[in-house]
């Protein structure tokens, strides 16, 4: 008997946890009360507010860019730099301690596991599942998702993982914004811009680059929806992340770039080629990229096994090109200084993408960003080199189609080219680089979307049947089934009923619109309530005239597997309120009715389901 209460303590407990924490709602609501009615006895409008919060997003973006990259410095230095005094580990010198590139990344992933542990959900937050979070799902971000992804890509990207510090940073500078709106009590639609503020301030501190921060959050993030009021918040908040990056690192570029010389007009043409090669090589890379992530989805061992078998599989490849480990930033300025050989960067290009799928195919966090500009690069060299060879005399240095191709094929692969424009841009300062960046950008963005609908972003995404593009709304509806919402056992009637013996059926009916079968029960027809508007019949045609007679002829129908989108435009195609819902592989054979009502009802549940969830 004394074991009972002790059995249902959850239940005993709960009461307290809901005064504990409706005494913590009631304290942010009287925070928000008080800052919001100083804020009105000021006379501070809802636009200046938004450029207010912008400016510590911004600042805030800033500082966690330089937490976020003393971390890289700080794992790298305990795994690869003290490993290396232990082990004698040289990435440049051919013996057997090369070996130990293979052994790097795994001891970063072992490091990771109690955060896959502890923290599974967080670790599975990708920047697909970012981007979902912020345009379908209300944009809500727990705090501890800054800290969670912040750690664990610095020890993926420390250890020597290929991956990239642009995505986690942009996680959380997003978050960032994303708690500081919740606090306040922000609608959906102002936590979606503050969201995008954190964004863009991240990124811009990273490259040192505020117009390439803005273009990333309104192409990549907010899917280019534009608003002048969400675009001055996110310039501001670019802005100030940029001067504390400026104040941290000093007003110098993310990569030491030559000045870049269009030696002749003619070398256009072999810029257009370059982007079509970057945009077949961003497609493969994204098809790449997708058949990892799904081996390793389907690989029948523990999950926290795979991120060491990824991590162990990308040092693998650096054994052979340790040039791939890490986010390859010193490597990148090395393409650009025309400092390598043709054979190196090319084999690079295959090592490249290998390494990048393998460590974010596995689950390891980290961004793609790097990784692209690293590939663009060595693409870019390497064709370069053969452009040199062919036209010595009308083509620059294969380090400046290392600069455009690292432009086009970021494009590519975001398929954001205004991004790639405008970040070639802020790291040369020069506008001789506009007109050939402009042209690689959006032929290699033309033809990656050509090949891959889907971003290296969203590809995962569209995988899951989930279409960014489509908006919140549309998404919702593809999610539910016709046969969840329609009306079971609807009024059907035989072809050869009366309009007597209709109207007199009909007469105390909710419903509008009725499927008219034939004897064999197939639908042959619908007859709807406002055919018979304004008709006045001859009572003796009352008898005589069957409602296969009245009923239309051309139906349309649809399946109780259809989803509510699917539904909604054909209703919309039609004068009917109604729609009879047929099987799936019965198309005569009725079984509800859907009606625009219901779509609206299931829509307005789901999306308060999700408000609560949130």
């Amino acid at each position: 008997m004394d074991r009972e209460p002790n059995r249902k303590s959850p239940l005993w407990t709960t009461p307290l946890v809901l005064i504990h924490d409706l005494h913590l709602l009631r304290r942010f609501v009287r925070i928000r009360r008080w800052i919001f009615s100083l804020l009105a006895r000021m006379r501070i409008s809802e636009n200046t507010l938004m450029a207010i919060l912008a400016v510590g997003i911004g600042l805030l973006a800033g500082f966690c860019n330089y937490a976020f990259r003393s971390g890289i410095d700080f794992f790298h230095r305990i795994i690869i730099e003290y490993g290396s005094r232990i082990t004698g580990y040289s990435p440049y010198v051919w013996d057997t301690s090369r070996l130990w590139a293979a052994v790097f990344p795994v001891i970063g992933a072992l490091m990771m596991l109690p955060l896959f542990v502890r923290y599974k959900e967080d670790m599975a937050f990708g920047f697909p599942r970012f981007l979902e979070t912020v345009n379908l799902r209300g944009g809500r971000l727990p705090l501890r998702l800054m800290f969670t992804r912040g750690i664990s890509s610095a020890l993926t990207i420390g250890s020597g993982g290929s991956a990239g510090q642009e995505g986690p940073i942009a996680q959380i500078g997003g978050t960032a914004g994303s708690v500081i709106g919740h606090l306040l009590g922000m609608s959906e639609q102002r936590l979606k811009i503050l969201i995008g503020c954190g964004v863009s301030g991240g990124v811009a501190a990273t490259f040192n680059a505020p117009l390439a921060g803005v273009f990333f959050a309104q192409e990549i993030v907010l899917l280019s929806s534009f608003e002048l009021s969400s675009f001055t918040s996110i310039v501001i908040s670019s802005g100030m992340a940029t001067v504390v990056s400026r104040a941290m690192y000093g007003d110098i570029p993310a990569f030491d770039v030559p000045a870049y010389q269009l030696v002749n007009p003619v070398e256009l043409i072999l810029y257009a080629v370059l982007g079509i090669l970057c945009g077949c090589l961003a497609a493969l890379f994204i098809t790449g990229y997708s058949k990892t992530r799904e081996f390793f989805s389907n690989l029948s061992v523990p999950p926290l096994w795979k991120p060491l078998i990824g991590g162990f599989l990308a040092g693998c490849v650096a054994v052979l090109l340790p040039q791939v480990q890490g986010n390859g930033y010193e490597f990148i300025e090395m393409a650009l200084g025309n400092d390598l050989g043709w054979l190196l960067v090319t084999l690079l290009i295959v090592g490249k993408i290998a390494a990048t799928c393998f460590t974010l195919g596995s689950g390891l966090p980290g961004g793609t960003f790097a990784p692209s500009l690293f590939i663009g690069s060595v693409t870019g060299m390497s064709f370069g080199f053969l452009a040199n060879v062919l036209f010595p005399l009308q083509t620059a240095t294969p380090g400046a189609y290392a600069l455009v191709g690292m432009g086009a094929f970021l494009a590519s692969v975001t398929h954001a080219p205004m991004t790639g424009i405008f970040l070639l841009f802020e790291m040369t300062g020069s506008y001789k680089v506009i007109v050939p960046i402009m042209l690689a950008c959006a032929i290699g963005t033309a033809v990656a979307r050509h090949f891959r609908k889907e971003s290296l972003d969203t590809a995962d995404l569209a995988d899951k049947g989930i279409d960014l593009h489509t908006g919140r709304e549309q998404t919702v509806l593809e999610s539910i089934r016709v046969r969840g919402v329609m009306v079971r056992d609807p009024e059907i009637y035989p072809e050869t009923m009366t309009i007597r013996q209709f109207m007199a059926r009909t007469h105390s009916s909710r419903q509008v619109t009725f499927p008219i079968v034939t004897g064999a029960g197939e639908l042959c027809g619908v007859v709807a309530i406002h055919d018979f508007l304004g008709v006045a019949f001859d009572p003796e045609l009352l008898d005589r005239v069957t409602l296969g007679e009245m009923a239309t002829g051309e139906i349309q129908t649809i399946t109780s597997d259809d989803s509510l989108a699917e539904a909604l435009q054909i209703i919309d195609c039609t004068t009917l309120d109604e729609l009879p819902v047929v099987e799936p592989n019965k198309k005569k054979r009725v079984v509800g009715i859907l009606t625009r009502l219901a779509i609206t009802t299931a829509y307005n549940r789901a999306i308060m389901a999700q408000s609560l969830r949130s």
